[in-house]
């Protein structure tokens, strides 16, 4: 296996790439989605595109060009990625939605009774949509392409 510059492993360094490639363009788009630079968007999980699929799909693609697509590996990766895209579509999506229901309901209670349940609210924005899943899919075949 080639040495990678980031941390000696190249397939590691392409993952890292696609990483933090996809946490940046959160910050770039958020020019456009709230007309400023929204820095806490690199840290912050949901939008577009979706890094952790940037990050499963580049590490597949990788190693589906480094060891061939027939390679144990390479099947276990693309299972590892699609548990990874579902959920991000799936489970996490829906943990946002009752987030945001939940966080409704508290703040009717909060208005109407006038004591504090919970000091803040729960985090809404922890999955994705479909279009954020693909377009975190482009983004980490794209990273592993030009790396590999």
């Amino acid at each position: 296996m080639e040495n990678g510059i980031i941390v000696g492993n190249k397939i590691f360094d392409i993952v890292f790439v696609a990483l933090f490639s996809a946490q940046a363009l959160k910050v770039i788009l958020s020019l456009f989605t709230e007309k400023r630079l929204n820095f806490r968007k690199f840290l912050d999980t949901g939008s577009m595109p979706s890094s952790h699929t940037s990050s499963v799909v580049s590490l597949t693609t990788a190693i589906g060009v480094k060891e061939g697509l027939q390679s144990p590996i390479f099947a276990l990766s693309v299972v590892f990625a699609v548990v990874v895209m579902y959920d991000a579509t799936g489970v996490r999506r829906a943990a946002g939605k009752q987030a945001s229901v939940l966080n409704k309901i508290v703040s009717n209670i909060k208005k109407r009774e006038g004591y504090t349940i919970i000091e803040e609210n729960l985090k809404e924005f922890l999955g994705h949509t479909p279009l954020e899943v693909l377009g975190g899919a482009a983004l980490g075949v794209a990273v592993a392409l030009v790396m590999c």
